[in-house]
């Protein structure tokens, strides 16, 4: 098993799934890395009084949050990840998704409102990154070419995050790449439906953050989103969330 330069083991060889360093990097100054700590018990439904945390039904994962690390099962409804839709088809920047606008027929309801998250990497997002530092920032480059990613938002839940062969992880909004952003997690963040038809994040614990309009969320706070609203994950990728309703 391949083992980070922090001293973590980690099932993936490029980045560390516990710290997001690179395998086979520089080993970070002032010593390891610590690994993330284990999650109370108490809090996510464990054994009370046994020092056992629940263990996700599906896979056996250790729970850390409402979603497991390992396959992505939503320990709140009990419901297993729906398969990934495919990619909606990529059209210019700023041009409506096929079939969006299309008038009702006479008498029909009007359709709920397209969402859709549109992928881009961010230079000025990533300028900060690396300007905050990090164990890993100096080996970490802008990449020459990136392309824009347009994905359909639907169902109840959207996984953001890099595939895992070995955990079996498949996430809706699948950002492994190429160019692949070390910075973001197998599982970073999730989209979530809202009654109301529009959505909200959540971030389930991810190692380095979910930042919503230049501030960061806390692990495990459903954050509503709004037409426009900007959500960066990782080193340099930033999701626009855009509503077919919006201007």
């Amino acid at each position: 098993m391949p083992t980070c330069p922090a001293g973590h083991d980690s099932t993936d060889s490029d980045f560390c799934d516990v710290c997001g360093m690179r395998i086979g990097g520089p080993a970070p100054a002032g010593g390891p890395v610590p690994a993330p700590a284990a999650p109370d018990a108490g809090q996510w439904g464990g054994v009370a009084g046994s020092g056992l945390a629940e263990s996700c039904p599906q896979c056996g994962t250790a729970r850390s949050g409402q979603f497991c690390e390992g396959c992505g099962y939503d320990f709140a409804s009990g419901k297993s990840p729906a398969p990934p839709p495919a990619a909606a088809p990529a059209t210019a920047p700023g041009a409506p998704m096929p079939g969006a606008g299309a008038a009702p027929a006479d008498g029909a309801a009007s359709p709920t409102a397209a969402w859709t998250a549109v992928v881009t990497a961010d230079r000025a997002y990533f300028d900060r990154v690396i300007a905050e530092g990090g164990p890993d920032a100096a080996t970490i480059e802008f990449p020459g070419y990136c392309p824009e990613r347009r994905f359909r938002l639907s169902g109840q839940e959207m996984r953001v995050g890099r595939r895992s062969v070995s955990r079996g992880l498949e996430p809706e909004i699948d950002l492994t790449g190429p160019p692949t952003d070390p910075g973001v997690s197998h599982l970073h963040a999730v989209l979530m439906a809202e009654p109301d038809g529009g959505w909200a994040v959540l971030d389930p614990g991810s190692a380095n953050g979910t930042i919503v309009n230049g501030g960061e969320i806390a692990a495990g706070v459903r954050v509503p989103l709004h037409d426009g609203d900007r959500v960066c994950v990782g080193a340099w990728t930033v999701l626009t969330i855009r509503s077919g309703s919006g201007p």
